[in-house]
């Protein structure tokens, strides 16, 4: 789905049986990523195998402290059971956020700081919010959601994921957090879905003229480079609101930067309906984006993440994910990279030690410090120079290291990166460590850009003229709510 300027002319009104085709497509592909702000399910299965989450626990040494709860860490800034918020005279539960809160922290794999829980709050609430103002238009326009939509949306993500349904439980208990929770935000969002459907799809009509227009302009830029994108988005409906926007997108940039996994925090923090598929845009031109996002992609390399850009309608982050050369790029042959033993890496130690029962403020002044170190972490190449810039901080080569010799933590991290990637700083006994893989991806050959089919342009355009219309459904609907945050 691309993000188009709404200067775009008005869209053809149709039938809804013209597009009915198009709204099942659009539904299905909403349905199989589930508006989900679970995240980073297929690395909590590369983490943990066919071994569910309970039973890695009992591995760990008795020695070891056992973490809190997900929950148990929203409940230090959300506290008692009164009201979080009233929104339309119904009430959103300090028990709703802290629940929602969990969520995102037990499967976002990030262990967040005070000061951190206290911006997740504000954020989780904000979506909470919105989440309820949809639900209530849903539910005046006689909208309703069956147990068995939401059971439809749960194996889809479990078949996604490759996880099975005990695995998804055990992520959740873990955590503290009930599957009621899960199974309430899938169902408002399958309801906001279904409103959408019923009250926009008969407006949005796309012509053949339409299709012809834009495989002529994609063939016309056919000879510049492509870019796989994703965003976070979040509107400015007014001016006052700029600069709380700016700081909550700024909070949302330092938790990717902490480890959040793109995708987990455009599910649950961005306000375009991409954020359905992990804020994925798909393939885009500089020429489709707004000016300040084409700018900022010019310079970006894919894994690269920018920091909030003001742009149409409010800030955008964005991730470039990969690239397509222009048609006729020849593509040379690559040579493998150099691999280890089955079961081995070579690896890389930074150890900032400050003991193994530090006082709370040293603990979290050194989390955070690792976590600002990590930003700079490319790999073992200048690693040791990197290190030797934080007074204190402890480089060691691991070698090349058998995994299953490595603590449990270790390897918990080391499961969640790929080759060339840092781990997020964990505490250990010995301190706040992060382990760096020496090894190197593979070299990836470009790829050349294909057109499109005709369906696959007609399909692109629906979505498209749909996001614009959902957008602002939304945006007249934060402007007549009554919303109090407590």
């Amino acid at each position: 789905m691309l993000i188009l300027p709404e200067l775009r002319a008005p869209a053809v009104y149709g039938t809804a049986r013209e597009n009915q085709p198009k709204i099942s497509a659009l539904i299905k592909r909403f349905r199989m990523t589930a508006w989900l702000s679970v995240v980073a399910l297929a690395a909590l299965t590369n983490a943990y195998g066919a071994q569910p989450p309970a039973s890695r626990t009992q591995t760990l040494a008795s020695n070891e402290p056992q973490p809190q709860s997900a929950v148990d860490l929203a409940a230090t800034v959300v506290h008692g059971d009164g009201a979080a918020a009233i929104v339309n005279d119904t009430v959103i539960s300090d028990y709703d956020l802290r629940q929602r809160m969990g969520l995102f922290i037990a499967t976002s794999g990030v262990r967040p700081t005070e000061d951190a829980l206290k911006e997740i709050r504000e954020q989780v609430l904000k979506q909470l919010e919105t989440e309820r103002l949809q639900l209530l238009e849903a539910q005046k326009n006689n909208v309703a959601v069956s147990a068995s939509d939401v059971d439809k949306a749960i194996d889809s993500i479990i078949t996604d994921n490759h996880l099975t349904m005990d695995q998804l439980k055990n992520v959740l208990a873990k955590g503290g957090v009930e599957m009621a929770t899960l199974r309430s935000q899938i169902a408002s969002s399958i309801a906001w879905s279904k409103m959408v459907q019923d009250q926009l799809g008969d407006r949005v009509h796309v012509t053949p003229e339409d299709v012809n227009a834009e495989l002529d302009r994609i063939k016309r830029g056919a000879d510049k480079p492509h870019f796989l994108v994703s965003e976070i988005f979040q509107a400015v409906d007014a001016p006052e609101q700029d600069t709380k926007v700016l700081k909550d997108m700024t909070d949302l940039d330092a938790q990717i930067q902490q480890g959040a996994p793109f995708n987990a925090v455009a599910r649950q923090f961005s306000q375009n309906p991409t954020a359905a598929g992990g804020g994925d845009l798909g393939w885009v031109l500089e020429s489709q984006l707004p000016g300040e996002l084409a700018t900022a992609l010019k310079t970006m390399h894919p894994g690269d993440v920018t920091p909030p850009i003001r742009a149409s309608g409010g800030y955008y982050i964005l991730q470039l994910r990969d690239r397509q050369e222009p048609v006729g790029t020849k593509v040379a042959d690559l040579a493998p990279a150099p691999s280890t033993p089955p079961g081995t890496l070579p690896l890389a130690r930074v150890l900032l030690p400050i003991g193994p029962k530090p006082a709370k403020d040293l603990a979290q002044r050194a989390l955070q410090a690792a976590t600002v170190m990590r930003t700079h972490i490319r790999g073992c190449s200048g690693l040791q120079e990197i290190v030797a810039k934080m007074p204190g901080a402890v480089y060691m080569s691991l070698g090349t290291m058998k995994l299953a010799d490595l603590s449990a933590d270790m390897q918990n991290a080391i499961a969640k990166t790929e080759a060339g990637d840092s781990t997020v700083p964990f505490p250990s006994p010995a301190g706040v460590e992060i382990i760096v893989r020496c090894d190197k991806a593979a070299p990836k050959a470009p790829t050349v850009i294909v057109i499109p089919t005709r369906d696959q342009v007609e399909q692109q355009l629906y979505e498209e003229q749909m996001t614009v219309q959902a957008r602002r459904y939304m945006r007249d609907l934060r402007r007549e709510a009554d919303v109090e945050t407590r």
